[in-house]
Formats: C-alpha cells, structure tokens, sequence
C-alpha cells in the first residue's frame, strides 16, 4: 500500500539475489521482486530525546519519541480520532481486510534452498508474527503443500525493546560457499516492533535451530537491536558493519554503519578486525564478497550520497577467500572507473553497469545515455578499457529499464514502454564473453493495468534458468507459473492462481495522460465502474509517490478493492516525475529545487479529473507515504493543490525540512531533497517544507531570520486557505521517518490553524510496526481500515 521501500535505504551495489532475501518493504502485500535486498537496511534505533524548545517551534518537544508528554499527547489525539472516524475493528472493513492478509489462498512466495526444500515466510491469523518453512516442489504445486516449519516466532520470547512487543521478521541471509556450498546456515534478522533496527542470529538449516553462540559451533549472534549491515565471507568470518559500542562512534552523519570489520566465528565482536571505514559524510560504508557462477568478487562501497557511490574491487579465489579472512588477505583493492551515479552489479565475471547521467567512455569515445545498461568483463574496466562495452539497453523517450532478474545464463530486463511491461531475454557465452537477444519481446507489451514480473525460482539464481513467473493487475489477482528463460518464458506451467479477493465486475482500468504546467505529459492510471456517470459526484482517491526512483507500476492489492473500489470508490495511480517510471531523467525532474514539478504535476493530474467530470474538488481525496506523505503535506498547503482536494491522508510522512536531515536517517535523503543547513538549498527547501509553508505563511508566525533572531508575526499568505479533511497516521517505532513531522504538523493544525481552518484533522500513531506503519495483519487492517472509513465519511462515499 505504500511505496516507500526504498526510502531510507542508502545506495547500495546490486549484488546477487541468491544469499539474501528479505520481506523488509514499507508494502503491506509487496510484490515478489520486492522481497529480494542483498544487505541489511537498517536505521538508527529510536533515540530518547532530551527536551527540546525553540522559540519558532513550540511543538518541538513532540520530537521526544518516548517522552511522557509526548505519549500523552499521542493518546489523547488517538482517542479523539477513533471517537470521530470509529473503532475499526468494529466495521465490516478491518474484518475484510484481515481475512484477506489473513488468507491462506494467498500465493505463497517461496524459494529453493539448497537442492529440494522452497522457503517462505508466512502471516496468518494463526501466526500473528509469522513462520518460516519449507516444502518440496511436487508439495508446493499441490492445492494444500505439506508445511514444515522451519522457525516460529510467535514461539519466541518477546523483545524487551521500548514500546515492542513483538517480532517482525527482517529476512534471512545464507552462506554460499560457491558451487559446492551445503547451504546449511543463514544469519537470521528479527526486529522488534518493526523498527528498521534489528537483531541478528546464526541459524542452522539442517537441526532448524539458533546456532548457540556459547556452544560447540559457536554461532554468531547480535542480540542487541542495532542499524547492522551483517553477511557472511565464509563459514567462519563475516563482515559486519554496526554501532560497536553503542555509542555512534563508527556511525556516519546519516545513521548508518561507517566501519566494517571482520568477525572470526569463536571470538567476541570487541575482537572484530576492522578492514574498511568510510567518511563520516558518507551515507553509509560497507564490505561484502560473495561468489558467482565459479567467481569469487570481493567490494568496498562508499555510499556518498543516496545517487553516488566509490566502488573498490579484488577478485578473489574459492579457496583464498574460504582459508584467508579479510584482514589477512593480501591482494589489493582498486578504486572501480566508473561514474560516481552509476550502479554496479555483476554476472560471472562480466560487470554491469547502469547509468544515471550520461557517460563518454575513455579512449572509444563511445558515447551512452542515462538509464543504459552497459555490460563488459570486469576485468577490462579495472584497466579503463571500455572497447568491449556494450549496451544490453538503451532508453528512449518512452522506454526505460524498470528493474533485472538473472539466471544461470540469461538477464532478463523488464522494460516499461509509457508504463506497460514487456520483457527481453539476453543469454551470456561464457567462452566468448558475448550477450546474445533471444527471441522477440515476451508476449509483447501486457494489458493496460497489467503486470509482469519473473525472477529465479531459487535462491542461488546460478544454479539453472528456472524461473518464477508472475502476472497480476489492479483489477487481476496475482498468478504464478514456472518457466524457463531458455524459451523466454513461452512454455510456462501453471503453478497456483489467487481467487478474486473483491468483486471486480463491472470494473474498468483506463490510462490517460494529463498535461503539467510545463508542458510534460503525465501518466495516471483510472479504476472505476463501467457505467460510472461523469457528472463530479464520484468520490475519488488520487495516489502518488514522485521520489527516489520508485515506479508505481500495477499490483493487485485486494485491500483497496473490499477497502474502496467496492464501496463504490474511485482509484487513481499518478506516475508523477521524481519516480523511476522513464527512467533516471524522470527522477532528475524533480530532484531538490526541482521539487515542485511533482506537485504540479499531481495538481494538473487533479485537475485533468475534475475537468473530465469524472470527480470535482470536494469528492477527491489524495494519499501518499513517505516521500508521498511530504507530497501530500504540500498538496494541503499549496494554494492551488489544497482548492483542489476535500481530503487527504497523509501517512509516516516527512513535513518538517528545516530538520529533516538531523533525525534518524534523515541525512542520508539530502541527494534528494538538498540540505537545509546551505542557505542556498534551504532557499528552495523552504518553499517545499508544510510544516514552515502552514505555520509561517498560511498562519503567519514569527519565523527565525537571519542571525538567529525571530521575525515578526506576518501577514498570511493565503488568508482563504482552508485545510481539505485529514487524517496522519506514523509509528511510534519509525526509526526511518521520524514521527515528530507527523506529531508536529498535526498540533499546529489542530492548536493554531483551529477548526476555522482545519475543522476536520485526524490523527493515529500506532505504537508499533516500524515505517510500514503496522507489525502483523491485525495492525495492519487497523490501519487500512481507519484509511477507508475515514474517505469514505470525509467524501461521502456512503451517505
């Protein structure tokens, strides 16, 4: 439901997909290649704040998390919104909901381990915090596979944690040994109550138990919730990145690890060996080594801001890395040549390249564009000879590759053409180092609405060209089928199907195009009812994202369909600019003083449906999460966007961008929004900040000026303003966005704009569930259903 996954993740080398798999997404249903994340992505554990006033901000103590205050303040407004909007769980909405997390005809998302058992994590209403476990192939094609559990973690003791009371499962990460590897262990990472801070466990596949620590094989263990970055180099030795000490010395700015150190199974952490630290500017530093289709590739990355990287590079032997560690290894690293914006993933010993800017080769000259994938051995690169580059793809104004899956001997690119998924196939000759196209575009470009993704069906996507293929669509539940990259996914054999999980009948899915103030084109996808009359009276939901490179591409979620689509609600999806969905270009357009192109074009998107008298102004509503709840918090505030909208929801949302970069992870988002500590970028950050936009301009309060003196109480700027219907809602445990935007906002709506000017504003902080706003399935029906009844009272769906 929220596109916000990556939000607080610094920037990363796309690694292999086959050591690490996690369900760590900000998505209540994630789609299947959401699930796959080769490190840890951890955020500062939630701190407790010593009192805080300023003499502009009077609500600054609200950012003292756990303060007693604090609590009782969020109490309170949690009251007064379940008072006015209703218990949830009294409605026919959380128990649709819930049965629907709760299904066990969801299709389980399952992968091989090893040579015979398919691994999945699982939530239902009788696993609250969920299961891990495993069944054969033949058993998984069956309507009801024989489970085995693995790991249960209801059975575990609660975490002692701050407010958590229960575990939320993080992933798992498996020692790959290479070709022979037994795939016998894992690093298991739970965290409590859902904050990006996690604890982490060696497990042992083969006994299904924790890897006692003081015992015999004596496990690694990190039981102290920590922003960790863990992963295995060989059987006994990982490399670790994490707050040593507890004190955020090898912290960077942004709260994420700054020094790595390689860790000898049998020895304390405090004798940890540090082998690599970054700067303390950097977003975050990190080591890992992994093995590829008989390659042993070892890398350092400085993530110096959250679009550019340094890469550092030693190819390494099976049996070197398994007999030397880290501090003892003596072969060099040597600084990668390539653009600090560009990403960098590996297939055997071919590197892949993807382009964020443009780039002229050395020597060749050979030019490429943004949004290419560039592919050459990597060996040649290390020397800066890029003569045997090529490019697997090329954007064009239409085309951009939306993400890659990989195989023993093919990369399957999935490429979006204004939005719409087709799929092309590359096979890799390992003698001659060449990539050959294989057959046309799969099915060519799927349905309007539509959906299509493929990814390995094992963890160890080296180990053939198996593949998991998924279809899906807002209106076409999820289906899933086993093919074979060799054939491009021709032949397929059909796996399961999820039933219709709402009444799609007489429902419709359009995509239309609005013009923005610049003149650039803006894609939006339409569900509605067939014989909907346009007349301005339906009530609409108009949802967006516009940051960080997300696309929002089509999904079943079975959650707005019995939540809204079936109430007689309208759904809207904006494929605004600052999102991936034209590729890098797309999220350049609206980068820091940038910014306010996605808000004008969420504005003429808006406006396109109320002159298509599809809605109008009082039955159209907009929610966003994340960097959509920042779009959402200028919606409100801006004083054309906030005419056009009767309601709003605004979820873990960022809003004050004067501090943003100084809470939690909030530093490591300045290559995103800029850094309000530079005059010249909080200049324009100023202008997109709501918390400073409602408070200094719409209310007129004395704002500090230059030189630290505040100003004087000013005239309003838009003295007709009047906030649409809102509701906030955040989580105690978002340790990623921190809750005092959401707190903050809410009070000064509610204190100073007052009922003349905000006469409807709601709030709801869950105690738990970290960015996702909710732990298990019972929060999470709570919160959606709180979403739905609360627009369909503000927007009169039911009247």
């Amino acid at each position: 439901e929220l596109r916000s996954a990556a939000a607080g993740r610094p920037h990363l080398i796309r690694a292999p997909a086959r050591t690490s798999i996690s369900t760590r997404t900000a998505a209540a249903m994630a789609p299947p290649d959401a699930t796959v994340d080769a490190a840890v992505d951890a955020a500062a554990a939630v701190p407790k704040a010593e009192p805080l006033t300023a003499p502009d901000d009077p609500h600054l103590w609200l950012e003292d998390v756990l303060g007693e205050k604090p609590l009782e303040w969020v109490e309170k407004v949690n009251r007064d919104c379940l008072a006015a909007v209703g218990d949830p769980k009294e409605t026919e909405s959380y128990a649709r909901i819930k049965s629907i997390l709760d299904s066990k005809d969801k299709i389980p998302h399952a992968y091989r381990i090893g040579n015979e058992y398919y691994y999945n994590f699982w939530q239902d209403d009788k696993h609250v915090q969920g299961i891990w476990r495993k069944t054969t192939l033949d058993s998984f094609k069956t309507k009801e596979p024989e489970w085995s559990t693995v790991l249960d973690l209801d059975a575990l003791p609660p975490p002692t944690t701050d407010t958590a009371k229960t575990w939320v499962w993080h992933g798992s990460t498996l020692l790959d040994e290479g070709p022979d590897s037994q795939w016998d262990r894992a690093l298991i990472r739970l965290s409590p109550g859902g904050s990006d801070a996690d604890t982490c466990r060696e497990f042992c596949l083969r006994t299904e138990q924790f890897v006692d620590p003081d015992g015999d094989d004596q496990g690694f263990a990190l039981p102290q919730p920590a922003k960790t970055r863990i992963s295995y180099r060989s059987r006994n030795e990982v490399l670790v990145g994490t707050d040593f000490g507890g004190d955020g010395s090898t912290l960077t700015d942004s709260g994420y690890p700054r020094v790595v150190k390689s860790w000898r199974r049998g020895t304390p952490i405090e004798e940890a060996v540090t082998v690599f630290e970054g700067e303390q500017s950097d977003i975050a530093a990190s080591q890992y080594s992994f093995h590829d289709r008989g390659f042993v590739h070892e890398l350092q990355v400085r993530s110096i801001t959250f679009y550019t990287s340094k890469y550092f590079y030693r190819a390494l032997t099976p049996d070197g890395i398994a007999g030397t560690t880290a501090d003892e290894e003596t072969t060099p690293f040597k600084e990668v040549p390539i653009p600090e914006d560009a990403e960098l993933g590996m297939f055997a010993d071919m590197v892949m390249i993807t382009l964020r800017s443009d780039f002229q080769a050395p020597v060749t000259g050979a030019t490429f564009k943004a949004g290419s994938l560039i592919t050459m051995p990597m060996t040649e690169l290390m020397e800066n000879d890029w003569s045997n580059a090529v490019a697997l793809f090329e954007p064009t104004p239409s085309r951009s590759l939306s993400s890659s899956s990989e195989t023993k001997d093919f990369m399957i690119l999935k490429i979006l053409e204004d939005v719409k998924t087709v799929l092309e196939f590359w096979k890799f000759d390992a003698e001659t180092k060449q990539w050959t196209k294989q057959g046309g575009d799969e099915g060519g470009v799927v349905p309007v609405g539509e959906d299509v993704s493929v990814g390995s069906h094992c963890r160890d996507s080296s180990s053939d060209n198996k593949l998991w293929l998924w279809r899906d669509g807002y209106l076409v539940p999820d289906t899933l089928e086993m093919a074979s990259a060799e054939d491009c996914c021709v032949a397929t054999e059909h796996i399961k199907a999820k039933p219709a999980m709402f009444n799609a009948d007489g429902l419709c899915v359009e995509q239309h195009f609005a013009t923005s103030a610049d003149g650039t084109r803006i894609p939006y996808f339409v569900m509605r009812r067939k014989d909907l009359v346009m007349d301005g009276s339906n009530p609409v939901l108009l949802d967006a994202y516009g940051g960080f490179e997300i696309s929002m591409l089509p999904g079943y979620s079975a959650g707005v369909g019995a939540g809204w689509l079936e109430r007689g609600g309208c759904k809207v999806i904006a494929n605004i600019r600052g999102g991936g969905e034209y590729g890098p270009e797309w999220h350049q357009a609206a980068l820091k003083e940038k910014r306010y192109k996605c808000f004008e074009d969420m504005e003429a998107v808006a406006q396109a449906l109320i002159e298509s008298k599809l809605t109008s102004p009082e039955k159209l509503a907009c929610i966003g999460g994340s960097n959509g709840g920042l779009l959402v918090g200028n919606l409100i505030t801006r004083p054309i966007a906030s005419t056009l909208f009767g309601a709003a929801v605004c979820q873990v949302p960022l809003l004050d961008m004067k501090r943003y970069s100084q809470l939690l992870a909030g530093a490591s988002w300045m290559g995103e929004y800029g850094d309000p500590e530079k005059p010249e970028e909080w200049k324009f950050l100023r202008k997109h900040s709501p918390y400073h936009l409602l408070r200094h301009d719409i209310l007129g309060k004395p704002e500090m000026g230059d030189g630290d003196v505040l100003g004087e109480v000013t005239e309003s700027t838009n003295p007709t303003w009047k906030a649409p219907k809102t509701l906030f809602t955040t989580s105690t445990r978002d340790d990623r966005v921190h809750p005092g935007h959401a707190r903050k906002m809410v009070a000064s709506l509610l204190e100073e704009a007052g009922k003349d000017k905000a006469p409807t504003v709601y709030y709801w902080e869950n105690t738990e569930g970290g960015h996702g706003g909710a732990a298990d399935n019972s929060q999470r029906s709570f919160m959606w259903a709180l979403t739905y009844n609360f627009l369909a009272q503000a927007l009169g769906l039911e009247e």
